[in-house]
């Protein structure tokens, strides 16, 4: 398996005249080649009393469906937790899958919920099968962490992600903090699904398990090396846009900018947004940054890093746009997804009135980029507001979901 980038830039084209133009970089790394190395799975599950009668029942069956369909050379955990967290199915070979699903159909609700104890659990499980593996954890809950601690959930996502294991999280029903469970698989290089009702959740699982399969390549960072005529943006410099919206954390070593990008799939390339101001340039062709990415190949047990791609651009005396409508595309993700996040926050502080107007722009930015599910979601937000309403927290979740994302 090897990592291959891919870049573009908003407008390859600069004037001459200009004494510092605005661009947005967009830089593709995926993986490709090569066969998938096998895959270490933990279900991390909530069996707390809420979950009782239906969702624990689809829950049961949409994790069976995933033990029927790992290979005998994956593998697989199981915890379970309530206040406290217990081993379900300990880290083993999935060569047994009619044993495996036995356990899972032996699993019942009731008690209370700490989702810290949970991943604690399937931390250290996990651990057990790392070797030559991409570690995946499954984290799902219905309700608050009413036994745990949040700030300690977070500890141990960032532990996982140091460890190479990464978190994605899912949300059933209503009554789950979508803060903590976003912060979770942000932090955790994973992502975030949202159960709305029972009958989703073999849906939901199925999705995320096709989106594991397709891993090839772990612990994957960008380095970007910028030029001296090329420089970040001061507040929020670099984003993620597929295959979900993450604003993301850079490390600054001298004239490198250093981005965590986790897992590399097969099927999904991540594509990172860099915002970048490129002073005045004489007439031709400039090199404005070199990109690399370091990854980890399981299979070899060995870290490898890309040939550096040159980035330029061409400085016009007769300047002429030379727009890339992909990368206006990536623009317009990342708009709706902080439009939306400035409503959130300003619905949190009171102002209705704010929250309607940034909300309104969300719309207006799934619309333009052809978003019809998230322009559907958010402008039946501002229709209630407008009349007064407070919204759900359904209402809440799926617009977290749809500002992320764009839905198929």
């Amino acid at each position: 398996m090897k990592a291959n980038v891919q870049w573009s830039i908003s407008d390859r084209n600069l004037d001459t005249a200009q004494t510092s133009s605005q661009r947005h970089l967009a830089i593709a790394v995926q993986a490709t080649g090569g066969v998938r190395p096998p895959l270490n799975l933990c279900l991390i599950l909530d069996q707390s009393g809420s979950m009782g009668g239906t969702p624990i029942k689809t829950v049961r069956t949409a994790a069976q469906k995933i033990v029927n369909n790992l290979s005998p050379q994956d593998r697989i955990s199981i915890i379970s937790f309530v206040h406290e967290a217990q081993v379900v199915v300990p880290n083993q070979l999935a060569s047994d899958p009619t044993a495996i699903n036995q356990a899972i159909e032996n699993i019942r609700a009731g008690g209370g919920t700490a989702i810290d104890e949970g991943l604690k659990l399937g931390v250290a499980e996990i651990a057990k099968g790392k070797t030559g593996t991409v570690s995946q954890i499954f984290l799902l809950t219905d309700g608050e962490n009413e036994h745990g601690n949040n700030a300690r959930c977070l500890q141990i996502a960032e532990l996982a992600v140091s460890h190479s294991f990464t978190v994605s999280t899912l949300g059933f029903g209503d009554h789950w903090n979508q803060d903590v469970l976003e912060q979770l698989a942000d932090a955790g290089n994973g992502s975030l699904a949202y159960i709305q009702n029972p009958d989703a959740a073999i849906q939901e699982f199925s999705r995320l398990f096709s989106r594991v399969q397709s891993v090839s390549l772990t612990n994957a960072y960008l380095v970007l090396t910028l030029q001296p005529q090329a420089r970040l943006a001061e507040l929020k410099p670099i984003a993620q846009v597929l295959p979900e919206t993450i604003e993301l954390d850079v490390r600054r070593e001298g004239e490198q900018a250093i981005v965590r990008l986790g897992d590399l799939m097969t099927k999904t390339p991540r594509v990172i947004l860099a915002n970048l101001y490129i002073s005045q340039l004489p007439d031709g062709t400039h090199p404005i940054a070199y990109a690399e990415v370091q990854y980890d190949d399981p299979t070899l047990g060995s870290s490898l890093s890309t040939d550096r791609a040159i980035i330029n651009v061409t400085a016009q005396t007769a300047y002429q746009p030379q727009q890339d409508p992909q990368v206006q595309q990536y623009i317009l993700a990342l708009a709706k997804y902080r439009q939306t996040q400035i409503a959130e926050t300003k619905l949190q502080a009171g102002d209705r009135t704010g929250a309607i107007t940034m909300l309104q722009s969300a719309t207006k930015t799934a619309i333009q980029m052809g978003d019809q599910n998230a322009a559907t979601v958010l402008q039946a937000n501002v229709t209630q507001l407008q009349t007064g309403q407070n919204l759900s927290e359904q209402a809440k979740k799926k617009t977290r979901i749809v500002s992320k994302t764009t839905l198929q």
